[in-house]
């Protein structure tokens, strides 16, 4: 194999990553704040809030995405009278898909990092004399953060690998075009490739969530 080649091989591989770290980058920043909103709507005193908070997040979590993706990219049109007006680009669909998808996943990792708190925190500041956002911001949430941010790492990684499923639902990402030049050379020479790229943007996330959490550690 000459370098031509590789490098055939390559290039359209690299415009295929693009489409896979974009989805990343929007997922995990949407995803991430929607899933601590559920949180505390869970969290919420008021309970049909609560309720539905919790059955959004049980029926997300208990479906696989790969039936969400399916949905709401050919679902949706279909449905009833709004499905006309819900006929979007397949990598927005997709794109949406995995925001809600893991806004829940989120959700529980948050959730469990508020509980992991100790009442004593709580006690603690209203001695101090701070308030409830002052309490919140200052006390309750630098501590949840650096509980959850190694689960938030895992599922971060999760999330570049679940990106592949994009192909089930052909929206032009790193696999596709692995899978295209397969299919064209008769070679596995290409999905040798896509697994390092992957590899290369999990093992840069990995350095990313470790300088955080060394910083969160002494801050």
């Amino acid at each position: 194999m000459n370098f031509d080649y590789f490098m055939s091989m390559l290039i359209p591989m690299l415009e295929g990553a693009k489409a896979t770290v974009l989805l990343f980058v929007l997922a995990i920043v949407l995803s991430i704040p929607l899933g601590f909103m559920l949180t505390l709507a869970v969290r919420s005193s008021m309970k049909p809030i609560s309720f539905l908070a919790q059955t959004y997040i049980y029926i997300m979590r208990g479906t696989p995405l790969l039936l969400q993706l399916l949905f709401f990219v050919f679902g949706l049109p279909l449905l009833p009278v709004i499905g006309e007006f819900l006929v979007l680009d397949r990598f927005v669909a997709a794109t949406l898909a995995f925001i809600l998808n893991y806004a829940a996943y989120f959700a529980e990792i948050f959730r469990g990092g508020l509980l992991s708190i100790d009442k004593g925190q709580y006690e603690a500041s209203q001695v101090l004399g701070l308030s409830k956002w002052q309490t919140t911001t200052r006390v309750i949430l630098p501590q949840m953060f650096r509980v959850t941010l190694p689960p938030i790492a895992n599922e971060s990684v999760s999330l570049v690998k679940d990106t592949a499923l994009l192909y089930a639902v052909a929206v032009p990402e790193l696999l596709h075009y692995a899978q295209t030049v397969v299919n064209r050379d008769f070679t596995i020479i290409p999905f040798f490739i896509a697994a390092g790229i992957y590899l290369l943007i999990a093992f840069a996330l990995t350095i990313v969530f470790k300088y955080l959490e060394r910083k969160l550690q002494y801050d």
